[in-house]
């Protein structure tokens, strides 16, 4: 195919140039004959201006022998006179000079056209090379691949076919096992003479009585023991129906998480070389913890109103956008108005809530800045209320005045408000705030007793240390310190293990549950009920924990034999 085209552009190229010289030619045998012909009317011109000079007088005959010569060749004496005027060896020589240059040129442009057409033929046949072996590969490739998925389809029809296989052989097997089980089945029945029906019947019945008397011997254990308990079952409904004052708390601490719409905001936070962090820092008092908890930022701090208005501060930083150092300051200024707002709103609403109306507008604020207090994890605004609602319906029981409890139970923790700025206990600065704002001496007395630090004089101090015991120490107010907690475990373990027959105790579920492993040989099951009940008994008596812990006693038998 290659030759074929090389060949046509060949043949094409001389057929150019051949054209080319003919038609160079043609232009010069034009030239030619143009040429002579001007050169024979200049000629005749001449001639017949000069006739009269060149011809003999009158009288004397032309001479014979040049006559004759011109009437034979007038062309050549027209020729040769013109050339000699002219300058003939000059005229005549320009003519074929020019055919001959003219020819070269037209040669060397054809050969140079050649030239290019082989070139370009050249890379057109390298190009086609490459594309046909690129279409090669391709192929080869192609087929490859062909070749590969039919083996894949041919390994694939032979695992299917195992499968069938398989399948066929499992149902067989399957229908085999089932003959098998029935023949096993009438065997037994003809072997005990009775059915499957009637087995089934007689162990649903044997069953059923060994539950009834369980359960008898479980109601008898349950009455001897309310019998026994009745007073103490009765303080615990009474601390129960205490209870309904009790609102859900929130484990409060010293860190408060602030979401991010992006991480990219914390980069934001930041700023150009820490600048914005640092003035956050030192303007709201708060330390800014940015970690790798994706799209999050920790506010850390002892102060909870100072971190309550560094919270509000960088949420409306990060809402708005533009963080730099004099946006900090300006939202920090209006976090710290709008959290002074909260505070004195949060004291009139707790006021209203117990139903005092003429507290000191400055016990009010105070009050509300509690709500951002805690006290081993209690809300300490919440727990005020708690207090108050408790002191009262101690004193209505008692019959004592309601209103007055409540305002000693309300203000009891108040210097709790002021343990940041002033030193001292907060019961002695809490009375002297209040002595200060105007509370009545009862009142004053009631404050500065509530933790034993002044010897409680009055009935009034004595119930408001009942109600703040009421609401710290009921179930899930207050966390539970560590050192506490494992003595509680290790004790509970301790009276467990001290009766007769335990193998091994189990405190599990972070002392809500006590397991124990009783020795089969040595403990029955209505022993391992008694058990159950003493462990738990003797739990109740000894110890303090918040919710309740269940007591579970395990009998297991084993028959072991050895095969010889």
């Amino acid at each position: 195919m290659f030759g074929d085209m090389e060949t046509l552009l060949i043949v094409s190229a001389l057929w150019i140039g051949f054209v080319g010289l003919v038609l160079a030619l043609v232009y010069v045998v034009r030239r030619q004959r143009s040429g002579r012909d001007r050169a024979a009317g200049r000629e005749e011109h001449r001639v017949a201006t000069r006739a009269p000079l060149l011809s003999p007088p009158a009288t004397s005959p032309p001479s014979p022998t040049v006559l004759p010569a011109a009437a034979r060749d007038p062309d050549g004496a027209l020729a040769q006179v013109g050339a000699a005027d002219l300058g003939s060896p000059a005229a005549a020589a320009p003519a074929p000079e020019f055919a001959a240059e003219e020819l070269r040129r037209l040669r060397a442009e054809a050969e140079a056209e050649f030239r290019a057409l082989r070139e370009d033929i050249r890379e057109q046949r390298a190009d086609l090379e490459r594309r046909e072996h690129r279409v090669t590969d391709r192929e080869e490739r192609l087929d490859a691949e062909s070749r590969h998925l039919q083996e894949r389809a041919r390994e694939i029809a032979d695992h299917h076919a195992d499968l069938d296989a398989r399948q066929a052989e499992l149902a067989q097997r399957r229908l085999e096992l089932a003959n098998l089980e029935q023949e096993r089945r009438l065997v037994l029945e003809r072997t005990a003479g009775l059915t499957a029906q009637d087995a089934r019947a007689e162990l649903v019945a044997t069953i059923e009585n060994q539950a009834k008397r369980d359960a008898a011997l479980i109601v008898r254990d349950i009455e001897r023991e309310a019998s026994a308990e009745g007073e103490s079952r009765a303080r615990n409904i009474i601390v129960t129906a205490i209870q309904r004052l009790a609102t859900e708390q929130t484990t409060e601490s010293v860190v408060t998480v602030l979401h991010l719409p992006s991480d990219d905001m914390k980069g934001r936070i930041i700023g150009r070389e820490g600048r914005n962090i640092r003035t956050f820092e030192s303007v709201t008092g708060v330390n800014l913890i940015i970690d790798d908890t994706p799209e999050a930022v920790l506010l850390s701090c002892f102060d909870p109103v100072r971190r309550e208005i560094a919270r509000i501060a960088l949420e409306a930083l990060v809402l708005d956008g533009r963080i730099h150092p004099q946006r900090i300051e300006d939202a920090h200024e209006r976090a710290r108005a709008e959290v002074e707002a909260l505070c004195v709103r949060a004291g009139q609403d707790a006021l209203l809530d117990v139903g005092i109306t003429d507290m000191h507008p400055e016990l009010a604020v105070m009050l509300g800045r509690l709500r951002y207090r805690t006290s081993y994890g209690q809300n300490v605004l919440r727990h005020l209320l708690e207090s108050a609602h408790a002191a009262g319906m101690m004193a209505s029981e008692l019959g004592l005045d309601p209103a007055l409890m409540r305002r000693c139970a309300l203000l009891h923790d108040i210097g709790k408000a002021l343990t940041h700025d002033v030193e001292g206990s907060h019961a002695i600065t809490g009375a002297e705030v209040a002595r200060k704002y105007g509370e009545s001496p009862d009142v004053v007395h009631a404050i500065e007793a509530h933790h034993n630090e002044v010897e409680p004089r009055t009935v009034e101090a004595v119930l408001t240390q009942a109600a703040d015991a009421i609401s710290g120490g009921r179930p899930g107010a207050r966390r539970e310190s560590l050192e506490a907690y494992v003595k509680r475990l290790e004790r509970l373990e301790e009276i467990a293990t001290s009766y007769p027959g335990v193998e091994k105790v189990f405190a599990m579920q972070a002392g809500r549950e006590v397991r124990v492993m009783v020795l089969p040989e040595e403990v029955d099951d209505i022993q391992a009920q008694v058990i159950a009940r003493e462990i738990a008994k003797q739990v109740e008596h000894e110890l303090t924990y918040p919710g309740q812990i269940r007591v579970t006693v395990v009998r297991e038998s084993r028959a072991t034999e050895v095969a010889r």
